[in-house]
């Protein structure tokens, strides 16, 4: 499994939310305290980011080596700030490959996506299944291998049409989980859905798998650490009261003024 961190508030540079912590991302990369398997993130790494005031579209910055390893990160990420940061470094999946395609994040239009949990043998499961689906235009955007790219691809069909407000991107998420549990209950498999998701103005995440526990997934709202910001990360970046568990089932929303809204995937019908 992956781990991932993003951050949504007040303009930081990457370092900050990347590296400075101390159980940041660069550290769970040889040394993860909550993975459920696996033993480091070790197979690429990725980070993305907007500068609205120029381009309303991503920025990504990603490599398949492992973070600790890249010579160009620590200059970078002194030098850019972002009011939107995702982060991620990966453990892949037994028989996916290691390679730029399939780092995360992923982008799309104005969207980062990140995706830590697995669909089982997805290949051989579910792949042909979700490609079936989708519109042309999502299915020729896949470059990569992985079940996280074909669930973000999964993700704009739901939300194809519709405008990209935050209510709407929930209910696309909630969609989009939804039709994945249904096939793996068809199919007789399990997944682990910790998906994240932003459009640089808002970020939504959902805390979800077929069977209990769900991978970790944590966020602190308006910490001594990052004031006026909100940040989301499988695990906890140092120790705090201030980090709040995300309830498994659940889909975590937050507004540009970081109001959050919570959404039960179990009672949610959609």
């Amino acid at each position: 499994m992956c781990r991932l961190i993003t951050y949504l508030g007040k303009a930081t540079r990457l370092e900050r939310v990347i590296s400075e912590p101390e159980h940041s991302l660069v550290v769970q990369s040889y040394r993860p305290l909550e993975m459920t398997s696996g033993v480091v993130n070790a197979d690429g790494f990725g980070v993305g980011w907007y500068n609205r005031a120029l381009d309303a579209t991503p920025c990504v910055y990603k490599s398949p080596s492992p973070i600790w390893s890249d010579q160009n990160l620590p200059a970078l990420s002194r030098h850019i700030a972002s009011e939107c940061i995702f982060a991620n470094v990966r453990s892949a999946t037994p028989g996916q490959a290691v390679d730029y395609s399939n780092c995360q994040p992923f982008a799309a239009g104005p969207f980062l996506f990140m995706h830590n949990g697995y669909i089982e043998n997805f290949r051989a499961a579910m792949m042909r299944q979700i490609r079936d689906v989708l519109r042309d235009e999502y299915y020729t955007a896949i470059t990569g291998s992985t079940d996280s790219e074909h669930i973000f691809a999964l993700f704009l069909h739901c939300l194809h049409g519709r405008p990209f407000s935050l209510p709407k991107i929930i209910t696309a998420m909630a969609e989009t989980i939804h039709q994945l549990l249904d096939w793996a209950t068809a199919k007789g498999v399990h997944i682990a859905l910790n998906l994240a998701l932003t459009n640089g103005e808002c970020v939504v995440v959902s805390r979800c798998a077929s069977t209990v526990p769900a991978p970790s997934l944590y966020y602190t709202l308006n910490s001594p650490f990052f004031p006026q910001a909100v940040v989301i990360a499988s695990e906890r970046l140092f120790a705090s009261s201030d980090w709040v568990a995300i309830p498994e089932d659940s889909i975590v929303a937050f507004a540009a003024d970081l109001t959050v809204s919570h959404t039960n995937l179990r009672q949610e019908t959609v």
